[in-house]
């Protein structure tokens, strides 16, 4: 299924996947070549993205990695405020997305920079006011899932049934969201939120199950410890596995990848797209499997 979301007027369709580059304005993210405080070093980062080919940029500056401390809403909005100025000022087209679990992060995001895509990693469970705030500004919003928060989250990780309890987690929240009125939305599945090394694998090999919500999937896998820790080695040493794992995402329905390094993402897009096209019989097979699930 080919979806579509409002992206300030414009329609920004799925028939191919596409590709969110990963900005961070902090200095403690898991991925240090992904980190910029300065304006140099965050005009290094964002040109490399938009140069590679980053359909959105998704700019964070709060880091939810495991065990992490959030700064306070003021810290989180004078990084922003930098970052998306750079952005605007020497990007001015780019479709920007904004990494916040807070509500008046968001709203600032929007008003003062015109960001067209909120992601929430807390799929509104660390702010009450986000929903209503999102259905307002009538902009897409990411919905991910999580169990406890990025403190906890490590040790929030028992599930009656994994699955299950992701889908329906996510049928409540949609739903949820379409009472307020919100239009575009867009699934996380919150790969390593409140999940083991086996949990994020289980999940990524049922990741085709949630295409029964008939939404946008998001995956974030990019050198995250489900591929380090497997391959014993670091984040900065985990590109090949998550150019392994993010074909196993697209294979697997996902239309959209985050990812700190745009071009080896591309190029996955790329020879996925190729193969699709050769493989007369695997969007066919896609689909079948999808319904005997349901």
């Amino acid at each position: 299924m080919n979806y579509t979301i409002n992206i300030g007027g414009r329609l920004m369709d799925f028939s191919e996947p596409k590709v969110m580059g990963i900005l961070n304005a902090t200095p403690d993210s898991f991925y240090s070549a992904s980190r910029g405080l300065d304006e140099s070093s965050i005009l290094q980062n964002l040109e490399r993205l938009i140069i590679d080919g980053a359909d959105i940029i998704d700019v964070g500056a709060c880091s939810t990695r495991p065990g992490s401390s959030a700064p306070d809403s003021k810290e989180e909005i004078r990084r922003l405020r930098l970052c998306l100025g750079l952005l605007r000022k020497h990007f001015p087209h780019t479709v920007v997305s904004v990494d916040t679990y807070r509500s008046e992060v968001a709203k600032m995001s929007v008003e003062e920079y015109g960001v067209q895509i909120i992601n929430d990693i807390s799929g509104g469970t660390m702010d009450s006011k986000m929903f209503s705030t999102v259905s307002k500004m009538e902009i897409p919003y990411v919905l991910s899932h999580i169990q406890g928060t990025p403190s906890t989250m490590q040790s929030k990780t028992h599930y009656t049934n994994l699955i299950q309890d992701i889908l329906y987690y996510f049928s409540e929240r949609v739903q949820y969201l379409r009472d307020l009125g919100q239009k575009d939305i867009i699934i996380d599945p919150g790969f390593g939120f409140g999940k083991t090394t086996e949990q994020n694998y289980e999940l990524l090999s049922r990741l085709d199950e949630l295409q029964i919500f008939e939404l946008p999937i998001l995956a974030g896998i990019s050198r995250k410890s489900m591929i380090f820790k497997i391959l014993g080695c670091s984040p900065e040493e985990s590109l090949n596995g998550t150019t392994s794992l993010n074909m196993i995402c697209l294979m697997k329905g996902s239309n959209i990848l985050r990812v700190h390094d745009v071009k080896a993402c591309k190029e996955v897009i790329r020879l996925y797209t190729e193969f699709s096209v050769y493989d007369k019989n695997f969007e066919y097979n896609k689909r079948i499997s999808r319904y005997e699930k349901c």
